[in-house]
């Protein structure tokens, strides 16, 4: 019981109170047995001076927005569980993954939270890049049965729209996921008809957009997975060069 209080209390910084607090307080108190909403409140103790808190944040609010996309389409696809569960168990490891992983359970059971009030107190306090990092990881869970459907497509770009996600970044993540002539170019967030000079400056500008260093505050985990994201602008780049013998 200890080490799940600990755990939680890495995640609350922002996340202890509004919005995120009221439905964290919720689940632990509804859904996970043994620990009650004071555990909130003791999980608070664990916190200490010069942690990085902003880790724990991005990490409940993960949870929190994968639950929302995996309960989309009517139903929770074991395959998709999988890939949040694998995904938690590749950055944290076994124990942290278990933990996250108990929340995470709680949120799917719980329908009665607000996802724009949560996403409006995400954007209050998370960076641009923190924010683009947390679409790029819901559309891997869409995908990850193998398909990403309209509905999932939906619910992702809603929350993208409350979290201030422009629709240029939106489709541009979105690209990431669809393998199509388009795609190169809607990552790079630029027409077919771009001159060289253009696509040149617009790969300049993901590429400073999508640095995995703009998420170094979130610890070196979370570098690794915005590495995805830069890979993918790369290739697009390189992809366009050959098309065009550049």
């Amino acid at each position: 019981m200890g080490n799940f209080v600990k755990w939680l209390g890495a995640g609350l910084g922002f996340a202890v109170g509004g919005p995120i607090g009221s439905v964290l307080g919720f689940v632990v108190g509804n859904f996970i047995d043994g620990f009650s909403r004071e555990d909130i409140e003791r999980a608070r103790t664990f916190r200490t001076s010069g942690s990085n808190v902003e880790s724990g944040d991005f990490e409940i609010s993960l949870l929190l927005l994968s639950a929302v996309v995996i309960k989309a389409d009517g139903k929770v696809n074991q395959t998709e569980l999988s890939y949040v569960r694998n995904h938690f168990k590749s950055m944290y490891g076994e124990e942290r993954a278990s933990h996250a992983f108990k929340l995470f359970n709680g949120f799917i059971k719980n329908n009665n939270f607000s996802t724009r009030q949560v996403c409006m107190q995400i954007r209050q306090n998370m960076t641009h890049a923190s924010r683009l990092q947390l679409v790029h990881f819901l559309f891997g869970i869409a995908k990850a049965d193998g398909a990403v459907i309209e509905v999932e497509v939906n619910a992702i770009k809603t929350i993208a729209s409350y979290l201030y996600i422009s629709p240029q970044d939106f489709e541009s993540i979105k690209a990431m996921f669809y393998d199509s002539s388009e795609s190169a170019y809607k990552i790079l967030e630029i027409e077919k008809t771009a001159t060289n000079d253009e696509l040149k400056a617009a790969y300049r500008k993901m590429v400073k957009k999508y640095h995995p260093d703009k998420l170094q505050h979130l610890g070196d985990e979370h570098v690794k997975g915005a590495e995805d994201k830069f890979k993918q602008v790369q290739k697009a780049y390189e992809q366009i060069q050959k098309e065009r013998g550049i």
